[in-house]
């Protein structure tokens, strides 16, 4: 199993980015799929999951209104789209996958993790 995330970048305060999943070795369509993000000096923090098409999603309250969590099993990625970026977003972000299909938020249940992609917001 591979996860691969890229997207990352330096983008200023209000700015937008967004991050791609691409997986392999899964059976993606039945997977609970989630993004966390880790700062330096803090743990890692839960930010959006979505069920299995036709999923539904879940979000951390920091990033609710701005974020948008999808996926296409057609591509096998899952997205995450960051609209009105803040300097407290800063962060290295994860996708994981999930075996069970419970919708959880604890990192600790999720099976399979990508390398991380660094996400700067310049204030």
């Amino acid at each position: 199993v591979q996860l691969v995330e890229s997207g990352g970048g330096l983008v200023q305060a209000g700015g937008s980015l967004r991050l791609s999943c691409a997986t392999s070795g899964l059976t993606f369509s039945a997977n609970v799929m989630g993004w966390f993000r880790q700062a330096p000096g803090k743990e890692r923090e839960f930010v959006a999951v979505i069920r299995p098409i036709p999923g539904p999603t879940f979000y951390a309250d920091s990033v609710k209104g701005r974020f948008s969590i999808s996926r296409d099993s057609a591509k096998n990625t899952m997205y995450l789209q960051m609209n009105n970026l803040k300097s407290e977003d800063t962060a290295v972000y994860y996708c994981a996958a999930r075996i069970e299909r419970g919708l959880t938020l604890s990192p600790d249940d999720y099976n399979f993790w990508g390398q991380g992609t660094q996400v700067t917001v310049s204030s």
